[in-house]
Formats: C-alpha cells, structure tokens, sequence
C-alpha cells in the first residue's frame, strides 16, 4: 500500500486537487492524508477545513500557519510557521510520495520538506508562467526544480520545464485537474444556487457576472478602484454580481473593505467562502467572469464563458480565446464588455475547446500514482546543461 501526503493552505488549491483528493481517500490500496494549513484554519477567510472534511478527506493535521498581517513579511512569516510546525508530523507519516499543487509559499516549503527527508515530491500545475513579474513565478519554478516528478496540465508547460533543464521521463501532460470538477459535480438550479450564496430573489431575472480580484504588490494602490469601476458598468449593463473574496496576499484587507461597501447595493452579492459545489454551479449560471482569478483561464473555457481578465495577473499565461485581457479603465472595461457581446464572439464560443483538458486529468493521474516507481526519481543528478538540450 502506498502512503500519499498532499498539502493544501487555501481553498483556491484544494478545489483544484479535491477531485483526485476523493479518489485517492477511497482507494484501498492507497493510505492517503491531507495536511492542511494557512487560511482553511482562519474564521476570516471562511474557515474552509470545514469543506474538506465534508469532503471525507483525512487529515494528517491542521497545524495553524496564517499570520493576518496584510503585509508582504506576513507572508514569510507564514511560510515559515508552516516549516516549522510541519517538518516532524511529515517525517513521523514517512510517505512514498508529497503532491504540492501550484505557486503559493506553501508548495515550496513542501518541497523543501521532501527534499530534505528524502521523500519524492509530486508537483503539479508546473511549467506555467505569467508575464507579470509576481512573486509566484519564481517559487512555482523553484518547486519545479525541487521536485521529483511533474504532472502538467498543457504541452506548452512541459516546454517551460526542460527548458528549465528537468528531465523528459519527469515529466507528465495530464491535463488540469481544476476542470474535473466540472464531469463531477451534480448542477444545481438557479434558484438555489442564488438562495445559498444568499443573493435575493430579484436576482433570478438578471444576467450573472462573478467578479474575483487577488491582490498584487504593484496593484495595490488602484485594486479596489478596479473592482469598483467594473462593478459600477456591470451594474449599468444590468448584471446582479457576485463578488469572491480575495486571497491572503498582502493588499487583501482594503479590497475586502470595498467589497463590502458594494454589497450594501442590493444587486451586489459578496460571499467571501462557499463550498465547491455551490462555485461550480456559480459559474455555470453566470454569463461572464471578470477580475483576475486563475478560474476565468483554466475554468470558465470548460463552459465556453467569457472571461475579462482585468489589470496584470495572468497576463502572458496560455489562454483560449474566451479571455479577454484589459486594464481597470472604465472605457477599456466598457469595450471588453462590448467584445462579449459581438455576435463573432458568441459564435467562436460555441466551439471553443479548453487548452488547459477535457475534464478527465483525474483518471490519467491516478493510473501515474499506481504504477511510478517513485524512489527511482528521488535524486536529481542529471546536468541542467545536459538536459536541457534534450530533444523536444
């Protein structure tokens, strides 16, 4: 039997691993654990633990990490605590493998972990890159060159890393897992999609618009000016939006205060935690999504919906061409909006194909997890200068 551990310290990662999570809770041959962290433990940030034991995943344990600083210390501070409340209950489990899932702080001491224990890391969603020179590109890179194996979601990802001079054989397009959730998940109705996240019945007559903005360091000063811009014409155009919470990056605690402001109009939701199910059928009632959160890249092209990527984040990313990517001008915001509505538009819609898979990743990397042999890919002794002239 193969003991897994996987990580997870806020919801955005766990929703997009917890469909491989269930299958691997429910497999006989597999002792699977969850070690959770950071903001699933925080009543501020929905203390979303609660969904993932609903979800029946067993925890190793929940070690409390998040330092609510709103500052870019914070955030080290954070990770550190997660290093140092992690190291023994990892050690103590012995796994076979750790599976780490995107660019937050969390990956990189979990592969810092493995490493240094002698334990084969499993990283996914490596390869990508975004133009906008944040902090993520580089630790979602320095994981990659700290794991053992990889497990991405596109072609294109699978370049980035031996070009990063990883190992052909370490490497596996599988498809994302984020868009499984989206065969899996049973639909909901309209009505009850927008009574649960608590939206009022006036609501239910209006075209849907999910606003999700996450905070960067050289945005901060203009975030909640791009929220509120894109709000107030979406509002003009006659949406009911429904505004998510942002991420625990430094520059979240003003954007929440404008959320909140702009929930006080009664065609405005803000909901700051809901379960996955519940965001999947979000989505799936909504008519576009806009901000810059990954699920208007790697998830709303599932459902061929538009998506209006407002400011930096994302830009530079592989993108359908669903994703339109603007600044937080509200005339650059007012022309996107035009574009989506353009009979073109619609039309390449209708056949528009998700880059990222088809849905079905989970299968692929289940079938991976049973038959690689994991110690054989614990040491990195291959030369960069070798591998990274491989044949492509």
């Amino acid at each position: 039997m193969k003991k897994i551990l996987a990580l997870s310290s806020i919801r955005s990662d766990y929703d997009l691993m917890s469909t491989l999570f269930k299958r691997l809770a429910a497999d006989p041959d597999t002792d699977f654990k969850l070690l959770v962290s950071g903001a699933h433990l925080s009543p501020a940030h929905g203390h979303s633990v609660r969904h993932i034991l609903e979800d029946g995943i067993p925890l190793l344990s929940q070690v409390e990490t998040l330092i609510s600083s709103d500052s870019k210390a914070g955030r080290l501070k954070t990770a550190s605590n997660l290093l140092s409340g992690s190291i023994d209950l990892v050690k103590d489990f012995a796994p076979d493998a750790i599976l780490l899932a995107g660019d937050r702080e969390d990956v990189l001491i979990g592969a810092m972990i493995g490493g240094f224990l002698g334990i084969p890391t499993v990283h996914f969603f490596g390869g990508d890159h975004a133009a906008d020179g944040h902090i993520d590109n580089p630790v979602r890179h320095a994981t990659s060159k700290l794991a053992s194996l990889h497990f991405v979601s596109h072609e294109e990802h699978r370049q980035r890393l031996l070009s990063l001079g990883e190992e052909s054989c370490r490497i596996h397009v599988t498809g994302s897992l984020a868009l499984d959730k989206f065969m899996d998940e049973l639909v909901l109705d309209r009505a009850e999609v927008a009574s649960r996240v608590g939206a009022p019945v006036q609501a239910l007559a209006a075209c849907w618009a999910v606003l999700i903005f996450h905070p960067i360091a050289e945005e901060e000063p203009v975030a909640a000016d791009y929220i509120e811009t894109a709000c107030r014409i979406l509002l003009e155009r006659g949406y009911h939006v429904f505004l998510g919470a942002p991420n625990t990056d430094p520059g979240n605690h003003s954007l929440v205060s404008a959320l909140a402001r702009l929930d006080s109009d009664p065609r405005v939701t803000f909901y700051r935690n809901i379960p996955r199910n519940l965001f999947v059928n979000l989505l799936r009632q909504s008519a576009l999504i806009t901000g810059n959160s990954s699920a208007g890249l790697l998830e709303a092209p599932s459902l061929r919906m538009p998506t209006i990527n407002l400011g930096k984040r994302q830009r530079g990313r592989l993108a359908a061409s669903s994703v339109l990517f603007t600044d937080g001008s509200a005339q650059a915001f007012s022309r996107a909006l035009d574009r989506v509505g353009e009979p073109a538009f619609l039309q390449e819609l209708e056949v528009l194909a998700n880059p990222y898979g088809d849905g079905r990743s989970t299968d692929r990397v289940m079938s991976l997890l049973r038959t690689i042999d994991f110690p054989a890919f614990l040491r990195k002794a291959a030369d960069p200068l070798t591998t990274s002239h491989e044949s492509r």
